[in-house]
């Protein structure tokens, strides 16, 4: 089908061809909603231009290797209908919106059939960033809490792959709304380290220097490894290392990192004030400005328009 023939109509890529996303289903026996066998990633554009694309594509071929899940397709071609996606589906946002776009592969639909080959389900699809419901969170800060929930080991299920179980954060997430509906759960591991949330990593900052879990225990972020970059730019200290609820207790500064955040100031862990209770803090101000240049946007201001009057 062709995309002139879907005006006004937002459109996904479904194994092998453009369709209206109302016209796109998923089959009751794929493995990706039986079991949560697949992998996807997810990137955002800026005024309608995404941003590092490429990295995310390559981060989904590595947790499709994890997997063991062949698409079907190279990463060119994924990178192509993606940009198609995008390109067809920007321009029906309302002003002052942006987007992330979605690569989703399953193992495909389930079958009992003697001799039946199963065949990948391959799904692009892009919707638009809530900006409003998250706009706050750049004046007051984050309010993170670890629940009880910890992370699972990695010697269980490798976090570096970005799967559809989320199972794991999910069941943090909600104990922690439980408590209170506007917080981000960041979960610890085994030892009483901080690991990640649902898609977002952690940044801690003390005496200057800049610091974040090892990557072999969380899902390495395209914007934690921007971050990382920025820091190595700005001539600012920054390791990988253990870190855990003493460290977040007497922080200077902390902030989280994910796709569609970007750099977002946390104001509180577990209830205590991190640092002198300013958001953002300087280095994370500096970091902030660095990620707008980078972006080619002020990401910040984007979110703040969406403030109520």
């Amino acid at each position: 089908m062709t995309t002139s023939s879907l005006n006004g109509e937002s459109i996904v890529f479904f194994n092998g061809e453009l369709v209206a996303e109302r016209d796109a289903g998923i089959p009751i026996r794929d493995r990706g909603f039986i079991y949560g066998d697949a992998v996807f990633d997810a990137t955002r554009t800026f005024n309608g231009k995404t941003f590092r694309l490429r990295e995310h594509i390559n981060r989904l071929y590595n947790s499709l290797r994890y997997l063991r899940i062949d698409p079907g397709m190279t990463p060119d071609e994924m990178e192509r209908w993606s940009l198609a996606v995008v390109n067809h589906n920007y321009p029906l946002l309302p002003a002052g919106q942006d987007m992330w776009v979605m690569q989703r592969i399953s193992r495909g639909v389930e079958t009992t059939e003697p001799g039946s080959v199963m065949r990948p389900t391959v799904l692009i699809e892009s919707h638009a960033i809530p900006f409003a419901r998250r706009a706050s969170l750049y004046r007051e800060g984050v309010s993170v809490v670890t629940p009880s929930v910890p992370r699972i080991p990695p010697r269980f299920v490798s976090p570096r792959a970005k799967t559809h179980n989320y199972l794991n954060l999910v069941m943090g997430d909600l104990e922690v709304q439980d408590t209170d509906p506007n917080a981000w759960a960041v979960l610890l591991d085994e030892s009483g380290n901080l690991t990640e949330g649902r898609g977002s990593n952690i940044f801690l900052v003390k005496n200057g220097k800049v610091a974040t879990p090892q990557g072999r225990f969380v899902l390495e972020g395209i914007t934690r490894g921007v971050v990382m970059e920025l820091a190595a730019g700005l001539d600012l200290p920054m390791e990988e290392t253990d870190l855990d609820l003493f460290d977040a207790y007497t922080a200077d500064e902390a902030f989280l990192t994910s796709t569609s955040l970007c750099i977002c100031p946390i104001s509180q862990v577990n209830g205590a004030r991190v640092g002198d209770g300013s958001v953002p803090g300087p280095i994370t101000r500096q970091l902030m400005a660095a990620f707008s240049d980078l972006a080619g946007m002020d990401y910040v201001g984007q979110y703040l328009a969406h403030l109520p009057e």
